[in-house]
C-alpha cells in the first residue's frame, strides 16, 4: 500500500481550497456567485486529513506481498491521559498507544491455531514529520526504534531468532504511552510513518518464510493554541 501524501505548505492548499469553493451553476440570467473565501478551519482540514483526529482511532489493513490473505491490522488511539483528539495542541505532550498483529484470512477465525501461517514480528521503526502552515523548519516530535520482543507490553512474548510472534491470537506487539513532544506553534498536523519488519510463514507448517517491510503513515492534526495540550495523570501501564 502507497504511504499518505501530505502537503508541506500551506499556499498549495489554499489554492486547491478556493479552487473547489469557486464552483457555481451559472443561468442565462444569472451571475456568477461570489466566492467566499475559505475559513482557516478547512484550510488546516484540507491541509491534514486524519483519521486518528476525527474518529479518535485509526486502522488500517496492509497486504503482505506473496502471501496471498494475510492481514496486517496497525491500530492507533489516544490514551486517556489526552483522550480528545480536537484538543491536541502544539506545546505540551499528546499520548497515544499503538498495536500491531497479523491475521490470516485463509483461514476461519476458530480454525486451530495450527492451520495459520505464522508472521513474527522483529522490529518495529517510526518517525515523524511536522505539516507547518507558513513552511517552517520539520520538527520530529516522535521516533521509535526497538526490537519489537524487548519493548512490547507483553513480558514474555512468543519468540524465536526472527523476532516475536505475532500472529492472531496467540500474539501482538503492543506499546502503550507514547509521547508526541512539543512542537512549533505554527504546527498543523504530524506525520508518522511506521516500519514494520517481518517475516512471514509461506504456508502454516512450512520452514520457508518470506521476509518483508510493511510501511504505513498515519496523519494527525494538530489544532491552533497558545495553550499546553492538558495531560491527565493515569497509571503507568493504562491505555
Amino acid at each position: 500500500m502507497s504511504g499518505i501524501r501530505v502537503p508541506r505548505t500551506l499556499a498549495w492548499v489554499l489554492a486547491v481550497v478556493v479552487a473547489a469553493s469557486s464552483c457555481s451553476v451559472l443561468g442565462s440570467d444569472t451571475e456568477e456567485a461570489p466566492v467566499e473565501a475559505p475559513t482557516s478551519a478547512a484550510v488546516e482540514e484540507a491541509l491534514v486529513d486524519s483519521q486518528f483526529t476525527r474518529d479518535g482511532t485509526f486502522q488500517s489493513h496492509l497486504d503482505v506481498k506473496g502471501a496471498k490473505g494475510m492481514d496486517m491490522v496497525l491500530t492507533l488511539y489516544p490514551t486517556k491521559s489526552t483522550p480528545r483528539t480536537n484538543e491536541w495542541y502544539p506545546k505540551g505532550l499528546k499520548y497515544f498507544s499503538f498495536t500491531f498483529q497479523a491475521y490470516d484470512l485463509s483461514q476461519k477465525l476458530r480454525d486451530p491455531f495450527e492451520t495459520k501461517r505464522l508472521v513474527y514480528l522483529k522490529r518495529m521503526k517510526v518517525t515523524s514529520d511536522t505539516v507547518t502552515i507558513d513552511g517552517g523548519k520539520t520538527k520530529h516530535p516522535y521516533k521509535l526504534d526497538v526490537e519489537a520482543a524487548k519493548a512490547t507490553f507483553d513480558p514474555e512474548p512468543v519468540q524465536t531468532a526472527r523476532g516475536m510472534l505475532i500472529t492472531s491470537p496467540k500474539g501482538a506487539f503492543e506499546l502503550r504511552n507514547q509521547p508526541i513532544k512539543w512542537m512549533s506553534l505554527d504546527t498543523r498536523g504530524v506525520i508518522l510513518t511506521f516500519k514494520a519488519t517481518i517475516s512471514v510463514q509461506a504456508e502454516a507448517g512450512g520452514s520457508k518464510y518470506l521476509k518483508r517491510t510493511i510501511k504505513q503513515e498515519v496523519p494527525i492534526r494538530i489544532f491552533e493554541s497558545d495553550e499546553e495540550t492538558e495531560v491527565a495523570e493515569i497509571p503507568i501501564n493504562a491505555n
